[in-house]
């Protein structure tokens, strides 16, 4: 399976072109018993009834007076720019190489003798899940290097509607049972990156030579191509995120809460809506459905996103034109939806209807605060890529 970029391309506009995929999960979220269950049937009632009376609050808000955005300085705009790179996200891009590289030094050293099963299998599989949620975090951030040179497409390929990840890394493993990172660089975009090595790792009961040498080539091939857009972003955010050109332009603004926007819709739409066929016919697999972690994963972007849109520079750039309100509607919409995904099974697909539909309609009101709220507010215009129909 030789690396080519035009299929590469080809088959991410057939997968939508959208990748999404990985906080670590809290202890106390485990999957439900039956009276755990029994609570979050008993709360999804509740739970619509305050979605859809904070839905009535959003579209009577769209319909009332104009939205007045925030004046907002070129040197306000230009400080709040160096915060969301210094502070967001070049951390983010951080943490996902550091658990990348953590979990190749753990595939070396736990791959020394095989099979690999039991305990040393499960601390792969720990750590995978931890660099899972930390690129979750990372695709918060939909422009730069990463989307510019299609790395993302290898890091986290993503929604796989056809499964070729499964059978793609089967036939490469049984081809190339002494495979090399250099070798891997090669293969398409399929075979690389973490789900990739989700199927190694959890699609097996334990790992022999040809596995442990494609986890071990995988997680280094990984851990370069995220230094790589680590390394530019430390170079290169100012020209990144326009910070140096705030006095004429908004650009900056624009691209990253179109990214946050970005964000949510495709997590509603693509790891949610479609997989559970809530609004049509089911297609494609929610985000780690080989690890059976579907929630965190989610959780892990709800985490980011709360991050981001309660984060206190930004908040006091709405407060400085009276528009606190705004940020708190999020906060409490982002805290309600944190609060159900947290009652639900660890495989969202095991969930009963109402509940995940639930969390769609949560999700819903997010979306609809961002775009009809908090980005009128800021002055910023909803990008032409737009993909949720609230």
């Amino acid at each position: 399976m030789k690396k080519n970029h035009a299929l590469a391309m080809a088959l991410s506009a057939l997968s939508a072109g959208l990748l999404i995929s990985c906080v670590k999960p809290a202890d106390d979220n485990k999957a439900l018993d039956s009276d755990g269950q029994k609570v979050v049937q008993e709360s999804t009632a509740t739970s619509a009834t305050n979605n859809t009376t904070a839905n009535k609050s959003i579209n009577e808000s769209a319909n009332a007076d104009p939205i007045v955005p925030v004046v907002i300085s070129p040197a306000t705009a230009e400080t709040y720019l160096t915060h969301v790179a210094d502070n967001i996200i070049i951390p983010a891009y951080t943490d996902a190489t550091k658990q990348s590289a953590l979990l190749h030094s753990l595939a070396q050293q736990h791959c020394q003798k095989v099979p690999v099963g039991g305990d040393e299998l499960q601390v792969l599989r720990d750590q995978w899940l931890v660099l899972a949620q930390a690129w979750s975090s990372a695709e918060m951030i939909n422009f730069g290097p990463a989307t510019a040179s299609m790395s993302d497409l290898y890091i986290n390929y993503y929604p796989d509607e056809r499964g070729l990840v499964h059978s793609g890394v089967a036939e490469l493993i049984a081809a190339n049972p002494t495979l090399t990172p250099k070798q891997l660089a090669n293969q398409s975009a399929i075979v690389q990156g973490i789900p990739g090595l989700e199927e190694a790792l959890y699609a097996n009961d334990s790992l022999d030579t040809g596995q442990c040498a494609y986890v071990i080539s995988a997680s280094s091939a990984l851990s370069t191509r995220l230094k790589d857009i680590e390394k530019n972003w430390q170079e290169n955010a100012t020209d990144l995120l326009a910070i140096d050109k705030t006095a004429d332009s908004d650009q900056g603004l624009n691209q990253w809460f179109n990214s946050l926007l970005s964000l949510i819709e495709n997590m509603k739409s693509i790891a949610i809506d479609q997989p559970l066929g809530l609004t049509g016919k089911a297609k494609g697999h929610l985000p780690a459905a080989t690890a059976g972690q579907s929630r965190v994963i989610i959780n892990a972007k709800l985490a980011t996103l709360n991050k981001a849109l309660t984060d206190p520079v930004l908040t006091a750039m709405l407060a400085s034109n009276n528009n606190s309100e705004i940020g708190d509607n999020l906060s409490t919409a982002l805290a309600e939806t944190t609060t159900l995904l947290a009652q639900m099974p660890e495989d969202l697909a095991t969930a009963d209807k109402a509940t995940q539909q639930a969390l769609y309609d949560h999700l819903t009101t997010v979306t609809r605060l961002l775009k009809r709220q908090l980005i009128p507010t800021l002055g910023v215009r909803v990008g032409f890529n737009s993909t949720d129909g609230d």
